[in-house]
C-alpha cells in the first residue's frame, strides 16, 4: 500500500509540538530561577541556553510541513527569529545573576524579557496558522479564540513590563508610586511567574490540542 506523503512531515509536526510542550515550562523555570540565583551555581549558562535551543529545535521540526504555504512558512520564520534571539540572550540570565550591578547585563535581561513575550505572541500565530492547515474545524475554532485571548494577555504583560522599565528612566517619579515600585521589587519573582504562567499555560494547552488532533485524525484513522 502506498504511504501518504504527508505522514513523515506530520510525524515531525507531532514531534515538534511535543518538544515545544515540554520546552516552554522548562525554559520558563530555568531562565527565571537562574536569573534569581537558585540555579546559577548548578547549571551556569547551560540550563537556560539548552532550554531555548530545545524550543528552537521544536520549531524546526514544523518547517517540513506544507512548505508551499507561504503564510504558514512566514509565521514559522518570524517565530524562529525570536527563538534564536532568546538563545542568544539566555546566557545573560546567569551573567546578570553573577554581576547584578552591570547595566549592560540588566539591559540584556530586559531585551530577553521582551523577546520572550514577542516569541510567545509569534508562537500563538504559528499555532493558528497550523490549525488552518488541519481538517479539524473544532480545533480551528478553539485555537482562534484562545490565541486572541492570549494575544490580549501578552499585550497587557508587555505594557506593564514597559511601564515598569520606564519608571526607572524617568527623571522624576511621583512619590505616591514609590511604594508600588518597591512592592514590585520585593515580589518580582512571584509576579513574573504568576503573570507569565497564564499565557504559557494557555499556549501549552493549544499545543497539546493540536498534537492530539493530528494523532487522532491522521494516525489513528489508519
Amino acid at each position: 500500500m502506498t504511504q501518504n506523503p504527508l505522514l513523515p512531515s506530520l510525524a515531525r509536526v507531532v514531534r515538534g509540538l511535543s518538544t515545544l510542550f515540554w520546552g516552554l515550562p522548562f525554559a520558563l523555570l530555568t531562565c527565571i530561577r537562574t536569573s534569581m540565583g537558585d540555579l546559577g551555581s548548578q547549571g551556569g549558562i547551560w540550563l537556560p541556553l539548552a532550554s531555548c535551543i530545545l524550543i528552537w529545535f521544536g520549531l524546526r521540526q514544523l518547517a517540513s510541513f506544507q512548505t508551499q504555504e507561504r503564510i504558514w512558512i512566514n509565521a514559522l520564520a518570524r517565530a524562529e527569529i525570536f527563538a534564536l534571539a532568546n538563545c542568544a540572550l539566555a546566557p545573560f540570565t546567569w551573567w546578570w545573576n553573577r554581576n547584578p550591578s552591570s547595566l549592560f547585563f540588566a539591559q540584556s535581561i530586559l531585551f530577553f524579557l521582551f523577546s520572550a513575550l514577542a516569541f510567545l505572541f509569534a508562537l500563538n500565530h504559528v499555532l493558528r496558522r497550523l490549525a488552518a492547515l488541519l481538517p479539524d474545524e473544532t480545533l480551528r475554532m478553539d485555537i482562534r479564540f484562545f490565541t486572541r485571548l492570549n494575544a490580549a494577555l501578552i499585550l497587557c504583560l508587555t505594557l506593564l513590563a514597559g511601564a515598569w522599565c520606564l519608571s526607572f528612566y524617568l527623571p522624576v517619579t511621583p512619590t505616591s508610586f514609590d511604594w508600588f515600585i518597591e512592592a514590585i521589587e520585593q515580589s518580582r519573582l512571584t509576579l513574573i511567574v504568576t503573570l507569565g504562567l497564564l499565557p504559557v499555560a494557555v499556549t501549552m494547552t493549544l499545543i497539546w490540542k493540536a498534537k492530539e488532533a493530528i494523532v487522532a485524525d491522521v494516525f489513528h484513522s489508519r
